[in-house]
């Protein structure tokens, strides 16, 4: 006999907690290399950007666990098309928001947010919708590769023309993995993988700098004090950490040397303050994280639910390893903030509110 599941599952919001404590911990420590910037700093990175993106994403996440997950098929266009026009302001004058050669962010009364992060939610909740209720035809290349590469294209043109090439590669592989999963067929599969190749070589011709990325990635020491100074200095930090790490706020690296200790560098403060041992707990938490979505993905009740699960917990898992794999020196360095520990409010707030959608399915999976 099977029964309905009303309770969120435990297991799913206890990984997500322990990550959002533990991410504090870690942030609190690498936001310490801000004081020698002047304390307006190191209080706009505490208060401004982690603290409200935290009690926005508690809230978001509080609510989207009590909404019935069904609704958002019912209106994923509309959320879609909103997240695309919310993206687009960017470009606004007077809205819009640069910094560091990029237009991503929009402000409001003061308040800064990246519109992209919200998209990233959007995009795989409309592709789980779709596959969802096409799940029969999507061998039809009508119902399933058309679909997906114009959802891809119309993503890709807004995210590079800011540009947000780590945000477009994270939400690619989401989306990907999900068409990979309804049962494309593998032809198909290979169709958009080369045009993804062909895409990155045709931005590598007009963009510098993502051939500098790769070219860094392949050999991070050519330039050690130019394109290859951060990743030289994150392997630095990494390997300073040893085993068992520095200590608590003991980073050398974070005070002088790593640019962004709080964003994107965070990993690497945080292996040089409590070492391999510190570095295997976080992924370790991660890796429970994305058991929990697999397990309840696998026992959703229905196709909706499953591809939600699944699109959702593959977009935050990604995030963290390819943040980690970039400053590992194993992947292109692109900018991303690790999940639940990097500053960046509408970072967290998002994230958060994404696992709120996914407690809500878990109240309805079944249990024997």
């Amino acid at each position: 006999m099977r029964v309905k599941k009303t309770q969120i599952d435990r297991w799913l919001l206890l990984s997500v907690l322990l990550l959002t404590v533990w991410g504090a911990t870690i942030f609190f420590s690498a936001s310490l290399g801000l004081i020698p910037k002047g304390f307006a700093t190191f209080k706009s990175a505490i208060f401004s950007q982690y603290a409200l993106g935290f009690g926005v994403g508690a809230v978001a996440m509080a609510i989207a666990s009590k909404i019935p997950y069904r609704l958002w098929r019912k209106i994923s266009w509309y959320f879609f098309g909103f997240a695309m026009i919310l993206t687009a302001l960017v470009f606004v004058p007077g809205i819009g928001v640069s910094a560091g050669g990029a237009t991503r962010w929009i402000s409001v009364f003061g308040i800064s947010f990246q519109p992209s992060e919200l998209l990233k939610i959007a995009t795989v909740i409309l592709v789980s919708s779709w596959l969802s209720i096409h799940h029969r035809k999507i061998k039809d290349y009508k119902f399933g590769l058309l679909p997906i590469l114009a959802v891809l294209t119309a993503v890709s043109l807004l995210l590079l023309a800011q540009p947000d090439t780590g945000t477009l590669v994270i939400t690619a592989a989401a989306i990907l993995s999900l068409y990979f999963i309804s049962g494309a067929p593998i032809k198909h599969l290979t169709f958009v993988g080369a045009l993804g190749i062909a895409g990155i070589l045709v931005l590598a011709m007009f963009r510098p700098y993502v051939l500098e990325r790769f070219t860094t990635f392949l050999n991070p020491f050519a330039d050690t004090q130019g394109s290859g100074y951060q990743i030289t200095q994150s392997l630095i930090a990494i390997g300073s950490g040893g085993v068992f790490g520095r200590g608590f706020g003991q980073s050398v690296q974070k005070f002088q040397y790593l640019p962004e200790p709080t964003t994107d560098s965070i990993f690497a403060v945080y292996s040089e303050e409590f070492g391999l041992v510190g570095a295997l707990f976080l992924l370790l938490l991660y890796l429970l994280f994305l058991g929990r979505g697999l397990y309840l993905a696998s026992k959703a009740p229905d196709y909706f639910g499953s591809f939600l699960l699944f699109g959702l917990t593959f977009l935050i898992v990604f995030q963290a390893f390819f943040n980690m794999y970039a400053l590992l020196g194993l992947a292109p360095l692109s900018g991303l903030p690790l999940p639940f520990v990097s500053q960046g409010g509408s970072s967290l707030a998002t994230f958060l509110f994404s696992v709120g959608i996914m407690l809500s399915v878990s109240r309805k999976v079944k249990k024997s």
